[in-house]
C-alpha cells in the first residue's frame, strides 16, 4: 500500500529510526491497516472511535498493556507521517488513552556479579581475548548492543581513554576505565589482525570469520558467559547497560551526566535509575536498622 510505503520511508530518512524501530513500528501499523480494512475503512478516513474500538480489540485479544500502548504510539506516529506529507488532515491517534502501563524496574548486577562475569571470557584464545574485550566496553560505557556490534575501529582513542559512539543525530564520548583500555588493546594489537581477513573492514569487533558481530551471535555470547559464571539472574546484553548506569548513580554521578553517556533523548528515560538506586536503599535500611 502507497501509505505504509510513505511511512517506512519517512521512519527511515526523516527520523532515521533504527532497522529495529523502523520494523517494530510498521508492523504494528500494517496489523491495524488489516484491521481497518476487513472494515471496509480506508487509512484516511479513520476517526477517533475506530482508533479506540482497536484498542479495545487488542485488549480482548489478550494483548499486555505495554503492547497495546506501543501499537497507539505507532498509529499516532504513522498519521502524524500523513498529516505531514499531506495524505491526512487530522491524527485519529490524537487523545486516544490505554490502559497506564506499570514500568517495571530493569534488574541489574552487583558490583561483585559485574567482576565475575567480566572474569568469565579466558585470555588463551582469539575468542577468549574479543569477548573480554566487547563485555569490559559495554560495561566501560553503558551503549547499547546495536551501537557496540556498529563501532569501527576509528571509534577508539586509547591514547585518549575514551569512545566515540555515533548515535542518532548526536555523537557521544564517553570515558574507559584502565581494565576496558587493556582489554581493547590487547584485542587490537593481539587479535583483530588475527581474524579480520579483508584489510578494508572497519568493523570494531568481528567474528570468528572476520565478518561484523550480530546482535544473536552477541546474545548468545552473553548467556554462554552466564551459565559459566552461575549467576542465576536473567542476564541480557542490556542487563550491563542497566548496571552501568545504576552504578554510576550509586556513586555519586548526576543524572544528567549519565544521561548524556546513555544517549536518552529524555531525562525521565533516565530517572527510572534513580528509582531503582532508591528502592535498593530502602531495601538495606529496612533490613539493617533497628527500628525499622
Amino acid at each position: 500500500m502507497e501509505l505504509l510505503r510513505v511511512y517506512e520511508q519517512y521512519l527511515k530518512t526523516e527520523k532515521k529510526a533504527s532497522a529495529n524501530t523502523v520494523s517494530s513500528y510498521m508492523r504494528d501499523v500494517q496489523q491495524f491497516a488489516g484491521a481497518m480494512e476487513r472494515k471496509e475503512i480506508p487509512l484516511t478516513e479513520v476517526l477517533p472511535g475506530d482508533v479506540e474500538r482497536y484498542a479495545q480489540f487488542l485488549t480482548r485479544a489478550g494483548k499486555s498493556a505495554a503492547t497495546v500502548t506501543r501499537a497507539m504510539a505507532s498509529i499516532k506516529s504513522f498519521y502524524a507521517c500523513l498529516q505531514k506529507t499531506g495524505y491526512a488532515g487530522s491524527n485519529p491517534a490524537h487523545g486516544v488513552t490505554t490502559a497506564k502501563v506499570e514500568r517495571k524496574l530493569p534488574e541489574i548486577l552487583t558490583g561483585k556479579e559485574v567482576e565475575l562475569f567480566l572474569e568469565q571470557p579466558s585470555c588463551t584464545d582469539l575468542k577468549g581475548y574479543r569477548d573480554r574485550a566487547m563485555l569490559e566496553l559495554l560495561y566501560a560505557t553503558g551503549i547499547r548492543v546495536s551501537e557496540l556490534i556498529a563501532l569501527e575501529v576509528t571509534d577508539l582513542n586509547l591514547d585518549g581513554g575514551f569512545l566515540r559512539c555515533p548515535g542518532k543525530g548526536k555523537e557521544r564520548v564517553i570515558p574507559l576505565y584502565p581494565a576496558a583500555i587493556r582489554a581493547l588493546s590487547d584485542y587490537l594489537n593481539k587479535v583483530r589482525p588475527q581474524l579480520v581477513l579483508d584489510p578494508s573492514q572497519n568493523v570494531l569487533f568481528v567474528n570468528m570469520s572476520g565478518e561484523g558481530m550480530s546482535r544473536q551471535g552477541f546474545w548468545k555470547l552473553v548467556k554462554f558467559y552466564q551459565e559459566k559464571a552461575g549467576i542465576r539472574k536473567e542476564i541480557t546484553p542490556h542487563t550491563l547497560r542497566h548496571s552501568f548506569a545504576a552504578h554510576l548513580l550509586e556513586n555519586g554521578a548526576d543524572l544528567h551526566s549519565i544521561q548524556e553517556m546513555l544517549g536518552h533523548a529524555d531525562i525521565s528515560s533516565t530517572q527510572i535509575y534513580s528509582q531503582l538506586v532508591n528502592q535498593k536503599l530502602k531495601s538495606v535500611y529496612n533490613k539493617a536498622h533497628p527500628r525499622a
